[in-house]
């Protein structure tokens, strides 16, 4: 339902396009399960990616940060649609894994962020992917599917900086329409090995990254 909601109501906030490798977007994700891996710049992430991978017709569960449970109304929805808590920082966190795992054994994909936190950074602009945890890479070699590179740009334009600062961005993207591109990679058969997978996963998103930041400035968005 998040997922339904949120293509539905981003065109009031901004101008969201996709891409995908292939181009056909009949082709571009496993027909089966897979592990979604997206960079990650700012809270309304969730949001821009969800919409944009209904387009591509596939509503994947999101593991996000448990915080966000927290949040009156959204997280019963959250919980009501089968999304993941992840207690970063806590004995619970590998929890977090084990659901997603049954998850993708049930046939569902997942969605997640590979650098496991927002950049620090309060400026509007566009940064590579941080270095990645190795979460991703360790689900996607232990349910034995493809990992999918996710690259997203533009969406700190939509919502970055403090508190406040964010709020006024949301606020006052109807009047603004920030323009945002998602890109899709091509599926990945990862390495055995969990170093070996997690840098391979990286330097996919950051290719897919790179595309939509292309794909903004060929619109004119620099």
């Amino acid at each position: 339902m998040l997922t339904r909601i949120a293509d539905a109501l981003f065109p009031a906030f901004g101008s969201l396009s996709v891409t995908a490798d292939p181009a056909d977007p009949a082709d571009s994700l496993p027909r089966g399960a897979c592990v979604l891996v997206a960079n990650h710049t700012s809270l309304c992430d969730p949001v821009v990616v969800a919409a944009a991978l209904r387009r591509l017709g596939t509503e994947p569960v999101i593991m996000a940060a448990a915080g966000l449970w927290r949040i009156p109304v959204l997280g019963a929805a959250l919980a009501r649609d089968g999304h993941i808590p992840v207690h970063r920082g806590t004995a619970r966190a590998a929890e977090a894994l084990d659901r997603a795992a049954r998850v993708i054994a049930d046939g569902r994909s997942v969605l997640l962020y590979g650098e496991g936190r927002l950049p620090t950074r309060r400026d509007p602009g566009e940064e590579a992917p941080g270095p990645f945890r190795s979460g991703a890479a360790r689900l996607a070699l232990a349910a034995g599917v493809p990992l999918v590179p996710v690259g997203q740009a533009g969406a700190r334009r939509l919502c970055s900086g403090g508190t406040l600062k964010q709020l006024a961005g949301a606020l006052t993207a109807p009047a603004r329409r920030p323009r945002l591109h998602v890109h899709v990679g091509a599926a990945l058969n990862l390495p055995a090995a969990v170093p070996e997978a997690s840098a391979h996963a990286h330097r996919a998103v950051t290719a897919a990254w790179r595309t939509a930041v292309d794909a903004l400035a060929a619109s004119g968005v620099r």
